[in-house]
């Protein structure tokens, strides 16, 4: 295995040779060199070449010639890559040692080399050298080049070898091919040519559309029955013959892909049968099934590399078994804090066993790591300064391939910051990021800069000092003691105000920094939600009915255009615009307080709620607060078992109508009931049925939305009201998380 301590060497600059003098390469704008190509030069050659050639262009306003090394030259050149001239000038280049994509820049005499690894080295050498001559590009729509009419490139002899040999950042800035090329990023286009599958394969090709019917017996084993929706029974032979044709049809396919993932599916539940559990047993962990039937395709395929994944339940090192010689292992890292470093965390400390194992047995491992707030992907997530210690941690523990999930094609909290200051560590874990990271807030947000440098300080040292977790999967609302106090928030808006004026002036900076505060703004709306005091909710209790406080409302509508105008398709991985948020929240807004019976009425469970989302229990039923579309606020909760409520209206009233709501979320293990019951008592003890309301809706129809459940009733006269509604208990058999308990939410109850 490669020292992670030796390569670091690679970075320095590292005089091998007497260096010559600076080398002019437009003077008052005139070309003094030339750019040099050999006439067979590849793709990457002659792109690095025009690269070059363009960004000069953009300093100066000079456009340099790019002639072949058969064409006469001046002696003062750029040499892009190999070539007759480059072999002249510098015989003892040896391209093996920097391996793929590793660059040196050396100058001789008047001429400048630029050569490159054997996949894109002389591109990112390119791109090296502009960097040092002042260049930036901070994302896709900013991009930097100082404005100069003299270019003089200084003497140097600089070798890069990055460590991480796949170094993937999974933003929408690093999926354009101009940007991952600048930064030395894997882009989707290399992934897409590369890999012929990745990740969560095995519904792919073993599909239970096409083999359930026939073949149960190829699929999970869960509660006595087969199920289509959970993983293979990888114990059984007739699998892998199955498994391994279609695998070799893609590959004939795909001749070019030489990575091919044979993976879980993205979900728990794994094969229960008798041999399956028998191999778990044998290997003391559920990836020893795995692994054992990976190796056996692996066999069959030894031009190519077969990954797999350790996640989740797979996640912990087998042992009594070893990775084949062509086997990745894609270790995930989906469990952890994000608060602190992964190496010095309690709280990831069986992760740290977990990548100790999977070191011991594998050279070949791609560590899957988190880096964004998943749940809630425009809120404030303050793990900048775990990003350098854990990839430094990753890089001690000798793997050499990074995939860091962001945002994807989403737009999240600084994810352009995110991307930049992880696409510079995963070609060096030991740059200087405090400079990195004051470089591109400088060239992106202008004078705003320093302020937002403050914004960040100030929350990362909350959340230090709070010593709070951070979860991908959380929620503004979770951070109200730590890092989104009430006092905070107003610090941070008060930096903000101050941001926007330093921009003022410069339409580009401003706009940027307001999509910066956009996730502030966020906090304070979803904070807001749960009344926490006056001036962190929606509403003026000092009148009624209930009002919505202006400024609440107008700081809705300007998040939701700003965001939209900011190009947010989504504010969550699973969905939900900036305009389904608005409306979300302004359904929410309609209280039921006047003329609602049961506004402020004691409520007594007869079914046990959830804790896990915790609304004050049964009082969330009648507190006159409706829930948006999100389960997390002013919806009671109800996990593998049915709702059943009765609510007490202090005293005998005409009843004409009620009406409740439940949520559909079955990306979240959420469904409506089956049916919800009314009923109606004088005493508390004897109830009627008033009402059955039916369900219609499909249980597989997808994305987040609520329905109603009312009835209006004749002539009824009570104190009591009583709901019940059904639920269907289990997840089905389709979903992914088949067998396991399933919620249902009910909001506000309203009798008129």
């Amino acid at each position: 295995m490669i020292s992670y301590r030796i390569l670091r060497f690679c970075f320095l600059l590292v005089p091998l040779f007497p260096m010559a003098a600076q080398i002019p390469v437009v003077e008052g704008g005139r070309v003094r060199c030339s750019i040099v190509l050999a006439g067979d030069a590849g793709e990457t050659e002659r792109r690095a070449a025009e690269v070059l050639r363009a960004a000069i262009e953009r300093m100066s306003g000079a456009a340099l010639p790019v002639v072949t090394d058969e064409t006469p030259s001046a002696d003062c050149a750029i040499l892009i890559g190999a070539s007759a001239l480059q072999r002249k000038v510098m015989p003892e280049f040896d391209r093996a040692a920097l391996e793929d994509d590793g660059y040196r820049i050396v100058t001789r005499g008047q001429r400048l080399l630029i050569l490159g690894g054997v996949r894109k080295g002389v591109l990112y050498g390119v791109y090296g050298l502009l960097e040092r001559l002042g260049c930036r590009m901070y994302s896709k729509g900013v991009t930097r080049y100082p404005k100069t009419e003299t270019v003089v490139v200084p003497a140097m002899d600089v070798t890069q070898v990055p460590f991480f040999t796949h170094r993937e950042a999974h933003f929408l800035d690093a999926m354009d091919r101009a940007y991952s090329d600048w930064h030395g990023l894997h882009s989707l286009e290399d992934q897409e040519r590369e890999w012929g599958l990745w990740v969560h394969t095995f519904e792919k090709l073993v599909p239970p559309a096409v083999h359930f019917t026939a073949h149960p017996e190829y699929y999970t084993l869960l509660g006595g029955r087969r199920i289509p929706s959970g993983q293979l029974c990888l114990t059984n032979p007739a699998v892998e013959k199955v498994l391994v044709e279609a695998l070799r049809e893609r590959m004939r396919a795909q001749p070019e892909a030489r990575v091919w993932s044979v993976s879980q599916n993205d979900n728990i539940n794994e094969c229960q049968c008798f041999a399956c559990a028998q191999s778990r047993a044998r290997y003391g962990a559920s990836c020893g099934t795995v692994l054992s039937f990976v190796n056996s395709v692996a066999r069959q395929f030894p031009d190519r590399t077969i990954s797999t994944l350790a996640y989740d339940y797979t996640r912990t090192a087998p042992k009594g078994i070893a990775p084949e010689r062509n086997v990745n292992i894609m270790l995930c890292s989906i469990e952890c804090n994000r608060s602190r470093p992964i190496d010095s965390d309690p709280r990831s400390a069986s992760f740290r066993d977990d990548v100790t194992a999977w070191s011991a047995l594998s050279r070949d491992i791609l560590v899957w790591d988190y880096v964004v707030q998943f749940r809630n992907l425009v809120s404030p997530f303050p793990n900048l300064r775990v990003l350098q210690p854990n990839i430094r941690y990753f890089a001690r523990s000798g793997v050499r391939k990074m995939f860091q999930q962001g945002c994807g094609a989403n737009i999240a909290e600084f994810s352009e910051l995110r991307c930049y200051l992880i696409a510079k560590l995963l070609w060096n874990p030991e740059v200087n990021i405090d400079s990195v990271m004051n470089d591109f807030l400088d060239g992106t947000y202008g004078p705003a800069g320093p302020h937002i440098r403050r914004y960040i300080d100030l929350m990362h040292d909350a959340l230090a000092q709070a010593d709070a977790g951070l979860n991908i999967f959380g929620y503004p609302y979770d951070a109200l003691h730590s890092y989104l106090t009430p006092e905070l928030l107003v610090e941070y808006t008060r930096i903000f105000d101050e941001a926007e004026a330093a921009a003022a002036g410069l339409p580009d900076e401003l706009r940027r920094v307001r999509v910066a505060r956009l996730p502030l703004e966020y906090a304070i709306l979803e904070i807001s939600l749960r009344e926490v005091n006056a001036d962190l909710s929606y509403f003026d209790r000092s009148v009624t009915p209930w009002r919505v406080r202006p400024a609440m409302r107008a700081r809705l509508e300007r998040f939701a255009a700003t965001a939209e105008q900011a190009g947010i398709e989504r504010l969550e991985e699973g969905g939900t615009s900036p305009r389904e948020y608005r409306a979300s929240i302004e359904q929410q807004l309609r209280v039921s307080v006047e003329g609602n019976k049961a506004y402020g009425a004691t409520v007594t469970l007869k079914t046990a709620h959830s804790e896990k989302y915790p609304v004050g229990g049964g009082a969330a039923l009648t507190n006159g607060l409706h829930g948006p579309n999100d389960y997390h606020c002013n919806w009671l909760g109800f996990e593998g078992g049915h709702m059943d409520a009765v609510i007490d209206l202090g005293k005998a009233t005409d009843i004409r109508r009620i009406a409740t709501r439940f949520l559909q979320q079955w990306h979240s293990w959420i469904w409506l009931p089956r049916e919800v019951e009314f009923l109606v008592s004088m005493d508390g003890e004897h109830f009627e049925r008033a009402a059955l309301v039916k369900n219609t809706t499909s249980d597989e129809k997808p994305g987040s939305f609520s329905q109603a459940f009312d009835a209006e009733l004749k002539g009824a006269r009570a104190r009591y009201v009583r709901v019940r509604a059904t639920s269907i208990l289990a997840c089905p058999d389709w979903h992914i998380g088949a067998g396991g308990k399933a919620w249902i939410f009910c909001d506000e109850v309203v009798v008129e």
